[in-house]
């Protein structure tokens, strides 16, 4: 079985007990951001290596990193190919600075978007503004609704009904 596979059976187990599962997720993002802090001191560094060689290296099991890989996988310049990923598979963390950071926020993980480290990448001002663009990326606005009085939008100067309205 894929790593991938592996790693969701057990991080999504609709069977486990809530406290075990609720351990296994906070140890886990203990961990996670004790990796993130580690790239982001280098972050023009494209780290390398074997799913079991950057276990080793960041001092975290296979399944830990199989996670995180999942994880940063959207934010990398190349994508990992996660699904048929082994011990052995070679990966990267190439990360894109500002789509890590918008993915991120998209998730609600303020431990993550919020490390110190940040700040040596980006101003106050910037993550505010990254912050922003992702959060009016997901916010969903709908056309003002025209009405048979309204003026047409067509800027005929007639009534809706009497223009673009009529044919419906």
């Amino acid at each position: 079985m894929a790593l991938l596979a592996t790693w969701q059976k057990i991080a999504y187990d609709q069977q486990a007990d809530k406290n075990q599962l609720q351990k296994f997720w906070s140890e886990y993002f203990l961990q996670e951001k004790e990796i993130y802090a580690e790239l982001l001191k280098n972050p023009d560094e494209v780290v390398t290596g074997t799913v079991k060689e950057l276990a080793e290296k960041y001092n975290v099991s296979i399944m830990t990193m199989t996670g995180f890989l999942d994880g940063i996988n959207d934010s990398l310049v190349k994508a990992n190919p996660i699904e048929e990923m082994e011990e052995d598979t070679v990966v990267n963390l190439g990360f894109d600075k500002a789509l890590l950071y918008k993915n991120m926020v998209a998730a609600e993980a303020d431990w993550l978007y919020g490390l110190e480290e940040w700040n040596a990448i980006y101003s106050e001002e910037d993550k505010k503004n990254l912050y922003k663009e992702q959060k009016s990326s997901t916010t969903v606005v709908k056309a003002a609704k025209v009405y048979p009085n309204d003026p047409c939008p067509c800027g005929s100067g007639k009534k809706y009904k009497k223009c673009c309205g009529k044919n419906k």
